[in-house]
């Protein structure tokens, strides 16, 4: 293809801190990019650690100026909460197509103040916190997320209404439907990042069954200021006997 029949412009598929880096590049490059993440925010994993090697520097304070950087680049589009359904086209000329998940609330209008998580009565599983706390049904992902523009799980939603009466700003909007668009881009990167495997399954390995077999992720929300226990390890061990073992609290109140 000739360079007048190609797109100036590339879809980066995954908001991790590759994605991100990756978007920024290609922006400062003059590129228009679309930034795709099935996540209601982008960060991936990064998001989730609390040192990084070798440096033992903060992950988020590495991360967080590059997450706001790409949220307020001109030449960066991010498409959250949305995944790619279809690619179709050429080199220098591609049509994908980007389902965008509906959110509940309308994007623009959010502020990010947190005023309708703070009244919202149901709970559920914190994926963020790796199932080791509950948040609220509507929610960000964590404090510093990109875009802070909050998000209802339906799943868990009992449709109180508290927070469509609780925003003033008048963002919530329960008839949030799916949108389907196609982009035309020149170039697609692939930056999916990964996955940790079900433990589950390897039962040799004791999780599930002792308390302080935890996953590699875990052990970072459990090791992070920011985490469920604040990044004391004890608390946690404490907790997660209590659960798991009749009769722990009574030798586990000396302690605590």
């Amino acid at each position: 293809m000739s360079n007048e029949g190609k797109i100036g412009a590339v879809l980066v598929v995954g908001g991790g801190i590759g994605g991100v880096q990756a978007s920024l590049d290609l922006a400062e490059s003059g590129y228009l990019v679309y930034l795709v993440d099935t996540s209601p925010s982008i960060g991936g994993v990064m998001a989730q650690l609390d040192k990084t090697f070798p440096t033992n520097d903060c992950a988020a304070c590495i991360l967080s100026p590059k997450l706001v950087e790409c949220g307020r680049h001109l030449n960066i589009n991010l498409l959250t909460n949305a995944e790619v359904k279809g690619i179709e086209g050429e080199a220098g000329n591609f049509q994908v197509e980007v389902s965008t998940k509906p959110r509940y609330i309308d994007a623009e209008k959010c502020t990010g103040c947190g005023e309708c998580a703070k009244h919202c009565p149901a709970r559920a599983i914190s994926e963020y916190d790796q199932g080791l706390r509950q948040r609220t049904a509507i929610y960000v992902t964590y404090a510093q997320a990109v875009p802070r523009t909050y998000v209802i799980d339906r799943e868990k939603c009992i449709g109180c209404g508290l927070c469509e009466k609780m925003c003033i700003a008048g963002a919530v909007k329960y008839v949030d439907k799916e949108e389907i668009e196609i982009l035309n881009v020149g170039a697609v990167v692939l930056c999916p990042g990964y996955e940790l495997c079900d433990p589950k399954p390897y039962y040799e390995f004791g999780y599930s069954r002792y308390p302080n077999v935890v996953t590699s992720l875990e052990f970072e929300r459990l090791l992070s200021a920011t985490g469920p226990y604040k990044g004391i390890c004890l608390d946690l061990q404490i907790e997660m006997l209590r659960k798991r073992l009749p009769g722990f609290n009574v030798w586990a109140q000396g302690i605590t």
